[in-house]
């Protein structure tokens, strides 16, 4: 009777300690976020009453909101697809016979090691309106310079350029390894059948990596919806969480920064957290559904 207890009871227990922290520092804070977000509550001042979803009508009525909510999704769109696609192109390249393949591998990954404050720092100074490198190649074709950081778009490119340099080669790992699992004997059959390399990678490589792709996707998703550290350390100005003089990059994250510490007022940061974290759950579940559809058209 022991026995057969122990072999019931002991797995649980070797799991138990994940659940217990997870409970603690993930279901209790989501949890107390939710609370605090229903009060008028600051985090000098503390508690100040129950106001129900009246931060949660304020946030929805308030233009700045949207406007953090549309610079997120501009940047987003502008570093994830061609991050990914990149990705895919370094992964493909790694993939192939190389001299000191090891060391190739190693360096695509270092761009993600680098601290994101170092990374923000030399793209500020390659960025830069007077200085920058970036503005110098740009005047050689007899382009004028671009304030990168003053304007939507421009400073938009700044952030998705830092965000893709970072991650591209994190990424071209995780399809590099997808990669080697895919058998060769489907790259024997495509040539047989006179397939160029170029179909054999989009006919046989991509449908074969397709689940790694799909959580790359997922998890580039999740992370571009919550940026922060790239758009913030950008801001010249240092001000905390503004995204720029017009707040042409602020992202939401940002602007939850600066309500919850910047004007101190958690129970709007709050609700600004919860409708991030609804609007990450259904980005994941709308990437789920087209991956099925893709995957039953295929």
């Amino acid at each position: 009777m022991l026995t057969r207890l122990d072999n019931r009871v002991t797995p649980f227990l070797f799991i138990a300690p994940f659940f217990v922290l997870f409970t603690v520092f993930g279901v209790f804070p989501l949890l107390y976020t939710a609370w605090v977000s229903l009060h008028d509550w600051q985090l000098i001042d503390g508690d100040q009453g129950f106001v129900g979803l009246a931060n949660y009508a304020k946030l929805f009525a308030d233009p700045d909101f949207y406007n953090a909510l549309f610079n997120t999704m501009s940047i987003f769109l502008l570093s994830t697809v061609p991050q990914l696609l990149a990705a895919l192109g370094i992964a493909a390249l790694l993939d192939r016979p190389l001299r000191a393949g090891t060391v190739w591998r190693a360096g695509v990954l270092l761009p993600n090691v680098v601290s994101v404050v170092a990374v923000a720092l030399v793209f500020g100074q390659l960025f830069a309106r007077d200085f920058g490198v970036v503005n110098w190649v740009l005047g050689l074709v007899g382009v004028d310079p671009v304030d990168w950081g003053a304007q939507r778009l421009p400073s938009h490119v700044a952030i998705a350029t830092m965000v893709i340099w970072r991650w591209t080669g994190y990424n071209s790992l995780l399809y590099l390894a997808a990669m080697r699992n895919v058998p060769r004997e489907l790259y024997e059959a495509a040539a047989l059948d006179g397939a160029s390399r170029w179909r054999s990678f989009w006919s046989v490589t991509v449908p074969g990596i397709r689940p790694t792709i799909i959580f790359t996707v997922v998890v580039s998703t999740i992370g571009g919806l919550q940026l922060f550290a790239e758009p913030q350390l950008f801001d010249a100005s240092g001000t905390a969480g503004v995204g720029g003089s017009d707040r042409q990059f602020q992202t939401v994250t940002m602007y939850l920064y600066e309500k919850g510490f910047g004007l101190f007022d958690a129970g709007y940061a709050a609700a600004i957290a919860w409708v991030l974290f609804v609007v990450c759950v259904l980005s994941a579940l709308v990437n789920f559904w087209l991956a099925r559809r893709i995957r039953a058209g295929g």
